[in-house]
């Protein structure tokens, strides 16, 4: 199926498909250039540095570029690579894809290993752990998230804490500072927000605690089943502690906007969230400007601190008629130029660590250091193991976290029948007579 047919019948796909814009006109004039269509978002100023650094790229090798603006919508824009690379198009040679699809879009995309395995050793590990699957490396990393804490400088100030480097300090903080304050006429601050809406979000932050706690990924990289055992209860049991508690009864419908909502008009002490969140956080108009302060997410007992890997890469389709130039385009993108431009122009964090030591990088973005540590402990979800069974294990993921925090069940029960539905997963995927 070709895009004009597949676009005919899908409204949004149709919609980003009339946004795609052909770049260098006099270029695509030119004789003896490939032709390459890149994938890019268009969050923000995403499409604008996507675009200026493709055109620099066509116009210093002679090739033209095209840039597909695709749905804002994650889901949506997954849903459009696999209609098209199920159909072998080639299309677009260049595709912007979130960490957790690697698993899933693996069967369709290019090996990268020879060309660009160099580069993503010098970034961070859990990326290229990541990205290689079934002994090919299926993406380049191009910008990295991490689930992070935010805090209150202010209101820890006042009452004399540091902040918290374990989940204990977090709930005792947390509920010494809410009580202190409600007792002052503070009755809408709450000691901690998160994400605990039945969705993705809320897999990432039960795979923070549940890490951080020693008690794996639920699924293992080997796709053994280690979703029920003593370390994940006790985190899912001690988050399940905090509702009603140190967090309102509603973080069961917040997600990442519903958390910043409430922490950035000043009525919780804490807050996880990815590190977007920074820059609006100190906006013009922000209630909390100058009084927020980021760090690593607590450890748990063990003294481990584990935050859920999140980012976008860059891949090659396997369908591509410009292989070469499509990861000549991806090379020059993730070099240590571009995501340097990235990081100072739109605060996009680089995947290269070199760059966490760029003294302009920095100066630009000096909360760019304290993150360092966070994309140090990353953990990926269990997305390659899973591979294009992910969704169904996310799925399953969240439900069983989601019923101990709204106290249906408690975290030994829900773990034994999450471990036994992942079971399910694996034997109708047939993963056990399949090379990993």
């Amino acid at each position: 199926m070709g895009l004009r047919g597949l676009f005919a019948s899908w409204k949004s796909v149709a919609a980003a498909l009339a946004a795609l814009v052909a770049l260098g006109p006099a270029q695509a004039q030119r004789e003896g250039g490939a032709h390459i269509a890149i994938a890019c978002g268009a969050l923000g100023i995403e499409l604008e540095l996507c675009r200026d650094a493709a055109q620099e790229w066509a116009a210093q090798t002679g090739n033209t570029v095209e840039i597909v603006n695709t749905p804002n919508s994650s889901s949506d824009r997954f849903q459009l690579y696999v209609q098209l690379l199920s159909s072998q198009s080639a299309d677009i040679d260049v595709l912007q894809i979130d960490v957790v699809w690697a698993g899933m879009l693996q069967s369709h995309l290019a090996d990268l290993e020879e060309p660009l395995g160099d580069r993503v050793d010098a970034m961070f590990p859990a990326l290229g752990a990541n990205n290689r699957v079934n002994g090919k490396l299926v993406a380049v990393p191009w910008y990295i998230d991490a689930g992070v804490l935010y805090y209150r400088k202010d209101l820890l100030d006042k009452y004399g804490y540091a902040p918290p480097k374990t989940w204990d300090d977090l709930t005792r903080i947390a509920t010494a500072i809410q009580k202190a304050e409600r007792a002052e006429g503070n009755g809408r601050l709450w000691g901690y927000v998160f994400q605990a809406k039945a969705y993705e979000g809320l897999t990432c932050n039960a795979l923070e605690w549940v890490a951080s706690h020693g008690g794996g990924s639920f699924l293992g990289l080997d796709r053994a089943f280690t979703a029920d055992n003593p370390q994940a209860r006790t985190a899912l049991n001690r988050a399940a502690g905090w509702i009603g508690t140190i967090a309102p009864r509603g973080v069961l419908n917040y997600d990442e906007e519903a958390s910043r909502g409430v922490f950035q008009t000043g009525n919780a002490v804490f807050m996880r969230n990815w590190p977007y969140a920074w820059a609006l956080a100190q906006g013009a108009e922000s209630p909390v400007r100058g009084k927020v302060g980021v760090v690593a997410l607590p450890k748990g007992p063990d003294g481990k601190s584990a935050a859920a890997l999140g980012g976008w890469h860059l891949a090659v389709s396997r369908y591509s008629r410009h292989r070469e130039e499509a990861i000549d385009l991806v090379r020059y993108l993730t070099r240590a130029e571009e995501q340097k431009r990235r990081a100072i122009v739109g605060a996009y964090n680089p995947t290269l660590t070199a760059l966490y030591d760029d003294r302009e990088v920095i100066a630009a973005n000096p909360f760019f250091a304290t993150l360092y540590p966070a994309f140090e402990n990353a953990v990926a979800r269990p997305a390659r193991p899973a591979g294009a069974r992910y969704n169904q294990v996310s799925d399953a993921i969240w439900r069983a976290s989601y019923d101990v925090l709204q106290g249906d069940s408690k975290a030994g029960p829900a773990l034994t029948r999450l471990e036994d539905e992942i079971a399910r997963i694996a034997y109708r995927a047939r993963w056990s007579e399949q090379a990993e």
